[in-house]
């Protein structure tokens, strides 16, 4: 049986998507999810090789794509950035917001590196982003939570104040800009395993962890990073006009066993 493609559904000919933090990962299938659908994509990083190689794999489906190397920690980088992107796509109908800092350890410096890059990037690039979403026809901003953000945790509790702080701002924001009808959600992910990626990091240097994860997933394996873009592609197509200031858990089930 040929694989199913769920993008293939969907028609975004004529979007220009923003994806900050878009070289691997979830933002890297995200980004080759709408270029796959029709869109013009612009994807930023700070390693320059990830950023290069996830660029011609977009180039590759016939797509517009523009890569720009970019510290989201940095405020004046992002102002930088989303002007150049706005430029090379010709505007902005989509952002999505999807750097972490990977904020996990107790220390200020945690805090911090979540605080800058998994809240503060997507304020400022949201704020960047604003004057070419008010004259888009069908402008969306997105950010990437986490299911860490809905429930208390006992390691990790940066990485989880910080993304319920983002699931939080979505709201506001939603309120905040629907006079403007830009709709504004969040996706908040389980655990999402990928080459490279923190599970498979995990996998090698925290194996029980690892396990133990895994065994409160009801679907039996972690997520894919293209799970988490195909509800990108849903929440910014017209079949989720009518939502906006929501959180959405794509986690196979995994906060239901706590």
């Amino acid at each position: 049986m040929a694989a199913i493609r769920p993008s293939a559904s969907f028609d975004f000919q004529g979007y220009r998507v923003v994806v900050a933090g878009g070289s691997r990962g979830i933002g890297r299938s995200m980004a080759l999810a709408f270029a796959q659908a029709g869109a013009a994509v612009s994807i930023c990083a700070r390693g320059a090789a990830s950023l290069e190689e996830a660029r011609q794999a977009i180039a590759t489906l016939g797509a517009t794509v523009h890569a720009q190397s970019c510290d989201l920690a940095d405020a004046t980088a992002i102002d930088a950035y989303v002007a150049n992107a706005a430029a090379a796509l010709g505007g902005i109908d989509v952002l999505i917001n999807n750097a972490s800092g990977y904020g996990f350890d107790e220390s200020d410096e945690g805090w911090i590196a979540g605080f800058n890059v998994d809240l503060m990037a997507a304020v400022r690039a949201s704020r960047a982003a604003l004057p070419y979403l008010k004259t888009s026809p069908q402008p969306c901003i997105l950010h990437t939570s986490s299911i860490a953000a809905f429930r208390p945790r006992a390691s990790g509790a940066p990485y989880a104040a910080v993304k319920a702080a983002l699931s939080q701002y979505t709201t506001s924001q939603a309120l905040a800009l629907a006079e403007h009808r830009i709709r504004v959600n969040a996706i908040a992910p389980g655990s999402i395993a990928f080459a490279d990626g923190l599970w498979e990091r995990r996998k090698l240097e925290q194996p029980q962890l690892y396990q133990a994860t895994l065994a409160k997933i009801p679907f039996g394996r972690f997520g894919r990073p293209e799970e988490i873009a195909h509800a990108a592609l849903f929440l910014a197509s017209p079949w989720a006009g009518w939502i906006t200031g929501q959180t959405l858990a794509v986690d196979g089930g995994q906060m239901l066993n706590g």
